[in-house]
């Protein structure tokens, strides 16, 4: 099993006063982890919750720490960009998505997440610092940012 990284609680409390309000959203966590950022959007009223992670065992401790919060998600072992590509269901209000930091297909993540949202939705990338995409807006926190596109 890979060595995660998870979202430092900084930059999830930063995130979620950005978005300031995900009640009643269909919300995306790409590269799951932990779930603590989709985890927190269930707290925070999403309606429903889908959680990509591609390790299975980590997959399997979202669906019991999410379970304790709503039943109003769902979890699926798979690779991100192929999950994004081969989804047809209803669109997402929010899509996040905190790849490895040295991850190679960040262009196929942007491309495919943006294809996802519905109108007026917003795909939010974490990544390092060193590298810049062409975003609507950054916003920085010591390594990481966090950079925005909406729909």
């Amino acid at each position: 099993m890979k060595k995660i990284r998870p979202t430092s609680g900084k930059v999830r409390q930063a995130l979620f006063n950005i978005l300031y309000d995900v009640s009643g959203t269909r919300f995306l966590d790409l590269f799951a982890g932990t779930g603590e950022i989709g985890i927190t959007a269930l707290k925070k009223g999403a309606d429903f919750v889908v959680f990509v992670e591609k390790d299975r065992k980590r997959a399997e401790d979202i669906k019991k720490k999410a379970s304790k919060y709503s039943q109003n998600f769902k979890v699926v072992a798979a690779d991100a960009v192929r999950f994004l590509r081969n989804y047809k269901k209803e669109p997402f209000d929010v899509i996040f998505a905190d790849p490895p930091y040295d991850y190679k297909d960040y262009d196929k993540v942007i491309q495919f997440a943006f294809e996802k949202l519905g109108d007026g939705g917003v795909f939010i990338l974490e990544h390092r610092n060193d590298k810049h995409f062409d975003a609507e807006e950054e916003r920085e926190y010591g390594d990481t940012i966090l950079s925005f596109w909406r729909k």
